[in-house]
Formats: structure tokens, C-alpha cells, sequence
């Protein structure tokens, strides 16, 4: 798989940005231990958290137009 560069690029910058929401969101607005309790399981919080990030990420990469 010949990987594209402009697509590389706008998912990248994706990664970066969404993650960065993601963070503020879970340690400043959710509160990390809210969430492990919620879920029951420290694994279970870490696994959706990478889920959702790496998935949106994958698709702005499958699906972004190159010229």
C-alpha cells in the first residue's frame, strides 16, 4: 500500500488536533477516574479512548480526496 502524502499530512494534523480535544476533554471537563468508574475498568477507558481516536483518524485518511 503506497502511502499518499497529502493524505498522510491531513490525517496527521486530524490526529493531533483530536487527541488534543479528547485530552482536555477526559482530564480537564470528565475527569479520568469519572470515567473508570463509570466504565468499571481501567483497560476498558483506555481502549475506547484509543478507539476514538485512531478510527476518525483512519477514516480522514481513507476518505480524503487526492488530486
Amino acid at each position: 500500500m503506497k502511502l499518499k502524502k497529502r493524505k498522510v499530512k491531513y490525517a496527521a494534523i486530524f490526529f493531533i488536533c483530536w487527541f488534543a480535544l479528547l485530552t482536555i476533554l477526559v482530564d480537564g471537563v470528565l475527569k479520568f477516574q469519572t470515567l473508570v468508574d463509570y466504565f468499571g475498568s481501567y483497560a476498558w477507558v483506555e481502549i475506547v479512548l484509543l478507539l476514538l481516536v485512531i478510527l476518525p483518524t483512519c477514516a480522514v485518511y481513507r476518505f480524503t480526496k487526492e488530486k
